[in-house]
């Protein structure tokens, strides 16, 4: 099983390049970064965990230019979004990003997508809230085949484009792998309808991730494939992890705080003196 670990990347917090190759000694698999482009002082939707929303959510860097600069100082670690919120993202411009990253990384990218939760922001995109399944969708149909056609088109609902050229492919072929967030039943839905892996959180005010894996494995013969499954924000009590080692979960992923070095380091040490009980990477 692999380990990850995502961290909202902020101004007072550990650089990122720090950060990185903070992981890459220390043997972590990934590096999992979030994005919001912007917080509106509205709010329609209510924060997914319950209460206010974190101060981290309005500071977040853009997760692209970041995983660009964290290729830069590694040579092993996967370099992840999780999530990148496709529907509010020109898929276009989002293509080629990716396909940047990949080359920059020479195919560590791994590409976490999801739907978004926040209808205020989602809406400054210019992307209606009750259609953004849909338009996630399309989206990510359309940048599949900008990354492996030389003359792409596309004709959606959503997105219209004719034919074109664009230019880096992925290094990864046919492309980066493509991680569906989303709960049960419908973010699982989504990934076994489009996607390369599932990538749920463990908890939700509805299920435990283990207690629903049954649920989500007859869902897989239902659809009649099968998907990697990564595990987002695992409990950091190392002696949680095998349990999801030994329920077949490809990847588990660390959530940690928007804080600096000398508070994140020691952290990750003590995470990484346990990853050769579980650790695949």
């Amino acid at each position: 099983m692999h380990v990850g670990v995502a961290m909202f990347c902020t101004d007072y917090a550990i650089p990122p390049t720090e950060l990185a190759r903070a992981l890459e000694e220390r043997g972590f698999e990934s590096l999992w970064l979030p994005e919001h482009s912007h917080i509106p002082l509205s709010r329609i939707s209510a924060f997914p965990q319950g209460g206010e929303l974190p101060k981290k959510y309005y500071d977040v860097m853009d997760p692209f230019v970041v995983l660009g600069a964290a290729a830069a100082v590694t040579t092993r670690l996967k370099l992840a979004t999780g999530i990148c919120l496709v529907p509010q993202r020109d898929p276009i411009q989002t293509a080629k990003a990716v396909a940047t990253v990949d080359q920059i990384s020479k195919g560590r990218f791994l590409f976490g997508v999801g739907a978004g939760w926040n209808a205020d922001e989602m809406a400054d995109h210019g992307t209606d809230f009750r259609s953004r399944n849909k338009v996630l969708r399309e989206r990510i149909e359309a940048m599949r085949a900008i990354w492996t056609k030389t003359k792409p088109e596309y004709f959606g609902e959503f997105v219209k484009f004719g034919p074109m050229m664009t230019w880096p492919k992925p290094v990864q072929k046919p492309h980066p792998p493509v991680l569906m967030g989303g709960g049960l039943p419908h973010g699982a839905r989504r990934a076994l309808a489009y996607a390369d892996g599932w990538m749920p959180h463990v908890r939700r005010p509805t299920y435990y991730l283990l207690d629903k894996l049954a649920e989500f494995r007859e869902m897989e013969r239902n659809a009649g494939r099968t998907l990697p499954v990564t595990a987002w924000g695992v409990e950091h009590d190392a002696g949680r992890w095998r349990a999801y080692r030994d329920a077949g979960i490809e990847r588990i992923v660390l959530s940690i705080d928007s804080e600096p070095a000398d508070r994140v380091l020691p952290q990750l040490d003590r995470w990484a003196a346990k990853l050769s009980a579980v650790s695949s990477a």
